[in-house]
This record gives structure tokens, sequence and C-alpha cells, in this order.
């Protein structure tokens, strides 16, 4: 179509080209201009859709304006208006359009995208689960069902003052996970502005951040501690579960789950598989002669051919519940079992010449700085053998005779 301005014969671009009659009778795959920029889209499946053609900061873009059966003709050329007039004086139409999606998009749609990307990538399903959950049961009856475009400061403030501290722990957590929460949703477009979970941090009282968060007992009380449990009438699973957590500075979840296949009595190693270490790592620990005693009753007295130190009355394993419980209560030592880890640490600290990294390497402790985790190849096991064979000797107050070729000939694990 031409027509004439200013004395000059100007093409002229067709416009409302197409009909709703026309929109219901095609059916071939491929584009059909409406004019300025709107087209009908039919793909080879059959599926139609409107697609709108724009010019956004210098970059030509398709902008996908919705399914024929939802969004009719006349819809489709308002929408391409209103999208045509941000892009001509600067704005970006595909901006504008999240932000119209956040008032519609609600916290809870956005936390449940969030888990299904993240959740292939954590540890295990029990995280992912306590996850979800203490959202639903702290966030989503307050701020659940508001478009997240909508959610300030003061409604995070809302979810976190009623446990900032007297369930401080989940407190904090809880903080992280909505901020992931924000993060994806901005990155999104779905919320724009400042980060409310910052802003209501802000008007929080401040924690006193604590310097240890597991009460460790001084390392020289550590031999006094065995003997205490060895005389004691807590359970034999129990009493050689503590003692070997002790003596392998291991974490305790990592004792409770630990199985005879795991443990080769040939290197005199017990090699904790990636799944149950908190680093995803393979984990080789070498095994002392206390390690060693302990090992040795275990697999007379406890009749268990696969978790080493299972429970008398279940057979399962035991809980860090049981452990803890074991030492605070039936023994009234101040300590946790975890906190045995400090002490090995102070002792070797302080009582040895081992570097500083054959300590933290026995500890399954990520090593911070990543130029030197990339260069490290080797488990320093050796020395790790070294490390834990002296702090056998002082746990056990140099009383500890076991030979490390005890078990060689297979007197005990020889079936």
């Amino acid at each position: 179509m031409w027509y004439i301005l200013w004395g000059k014969m100007i093409k002229r671009h067709p416009y409302n080209k197409l009909t709703a009659i026309t929109v219901k009778k095609l059916s071939k795959p491929g584009k059909y201009a409406d004019g300025n920029n709107l087209y009908l889209h039919i793909d080879p499946s059959g599926a139609r859709r409107w697609i709108l053609r724009l010019t956004v900061g210098h970059r030509r873009r398709d902008m996908g304006l919705g399914n024929t059966m939802i969004v009719s003709l006349e819809e489709a050329r308002k929408l391409a208006r209103l999208y045509r007039g941000i892009a001509k004086s600067g704005g970006d139409p595909f901006v504008e359009r999240q932000k119209e999606r956040g008032f519609k998009v609600t916290f809870i749609f956005c936390a449940q995208k969030v888990h299904e990307l993240n959740r292939p990538t954590w540890k295990n399903e029990k995280f992912a689960l306590q996850w979800y959950s203490s959202l639903e049961n702290h966030v989503f009856p307050k701020i659940g069902n508001i478009p997240v475009s909508q959610i300030t400061s003061s409604d995070i403030l809302g979810v976190l003052s009623p446990i900032w501290n007297n369930k401080s722990d989940t407190a904090r957590k809880l903080k992280q996970r909505i901020r992931l929460v924000f993060k994806w949703a901005r990155a999104k477009g779905y919320f724009q502005g400042d980060d409310p979970v910052e802003l209501a941090e802000q008007a929080l009282p401040k924690k006193k951040r604590s310097d240890n968060h597991h009460k460790s007992l001084p390392y020289n009380e550590i031999p006094d501690l065995i003997v205490k449990i060895k005389e004691s009438k807590i359970s034999l699973p129990t009493q050689l579960a503590i003692q070997f957590t002790i003596q392998s500075a291991c974490r305790t979840s990592e004792v409770l789950k630990a199985s005879w296949n795991e443990i080769d009595m040939n290197s005199l190693t017990w090699t904790i598989p990636a799944n149950r270490m908190k680093t995803d790592k393979v984990h080789e620990v070498p095994i002392s002669s206390g390690m060693l005693n302990i090992l040795n009753e275990a697999k007379e007295k406890i009749n268990s051919d696969d978790l080493i130190f299972s429970s008398d009355q279940s057979g399962k394993a035991l809980s860090n519940n049981t452990l803890r419980l074991a030492v605070q209560k039936r023994l009234g030592i101040d300590t946790t079992i975890h906190g045995m880890r400090s002490s090995f640490k102070d002792w070797a600290s302080e009582t040895t010449n081992f570097a500083n990294e054959v300590s933290e390497m026995a500890l399954a402790h990520v090593i911070p700085n990543k130029t030197e985790a990339a260069y490290r190849r080797g488990n320093l096991m050796d020395k790790r053998r070294h490390l834990m064979q002296m702090w056998s000797d002082h746990v056990n107050n140099n009383q500890d005779k076991i030979i490390h070729a005890f078990s060689q000939k297979g007197d005990k694990f020889g079936s």
C-alpha cells in the first residue's frame, strides 16, 4: 500500500491485517503478520501464539504475548501497543512485564521454584525437607500468599521478630533462606528495590556472637574422662562410640554411622565415604592402637555385622543425643562430644610440632585458600598416622600397649 507524503510516494506497512475468523482458520505452520510487528506464529505441532518483534536498546527481540486460546487478537493488539510504546520511550518492556508479573507471583511460588532449583545440589533429602518445612512453619503463614513484589521489611520483621531471641538458630537459617528467595525473585524481575531482609535485620537487636559454639574439655582432662567412661555403667556401644569419636577426632555422625566394611585391617585405615562427610569428599582416617583396641572390643562384644556401634536395644545407629547425654548427665561433665575435636586441636597446636595443615586434615576441614586447595594432592597420611598415634597415647595416658599388627593375622577380624 502506498500513500503520498509531501509530494513523495511512501510505502505504508499494513496493520490490523488479520481478523478473528482468519486467525481461527489458519493452520499451516509459519508466521502471519498482523502489522506493526505483531505476528501469529503457528508451530509444526499446531500450537498457536502471538509474537511481538521489538527493538530494545538497539537490539531486536521477540516477545511472546500468549497462546491464541487465552489471548484474543484484540487483546494481543492492545498488549503490542503497550509494549511498543514503552520501547519507543526508551524503556524496557521485558522488565516492565516482569514487574507486572511480580504483582501476581506470591512468595510461596518463588520459594517453591528456589527449592526445586537447589534441591539436586543439596547434600541430602533430609536437608531439602528441613529447608522447605522451616518456611512452611514460620514464613508461609505470614507472607506466603503476598505478592513477592509487595513484601516489605516490615513483613520480614514480623516473621523474624517472634523467634529472633528464643530460637536464634532457626531465625538465622530462615533469614538466609528468605534472602535466597528474594535473590531469585530479583533475578527473575519479580522484585525491585532494596533488600527487605537486610533492612529488617538492621531493626532487630544485635546478637552477641559466641567464640565457641561447642563446649570443649581441656585436653589434659581427656585421660580422666576416658577412665570415667570405662568405669561407668553406660551401655557398651555408647562407651565405645564416645571413645572412638574422641580418639579419631571425627564428627559424631561420622562415627555413629561407621560400618565394618569401611574398616581396612590390612592398611589400618578407616575410609569414610563422601556422602557421610560434611565436605562431600572421601576421608581416610589412620587407625591408631587405641582405635584398634576399641574396634576389637566392639567386634567381640557387639553383635553387629553392619554398624560398628549399633544400639543394644534396636540394632540401629545411636543418636547424637545419646552420646551427649551420657557425658553430660551420666558423667556430669560440662562438654559436648563435638567439642572434643577442639580439645584435639588445642592439644596438637600446643604440645606437638606438627604443621597446622596436618591437624586440619585430620579434622577433615576444608582448605579455605582456593589456590592452596587446587594444588594440594596428598592427604598427609604418614604424618597424620603419627599424629593420631600420639593423640591415642595421650588419651590413654600412655597405658595403651596394643600393637598395630594385632589383627594382621585375623585374630579378631579373620572371619
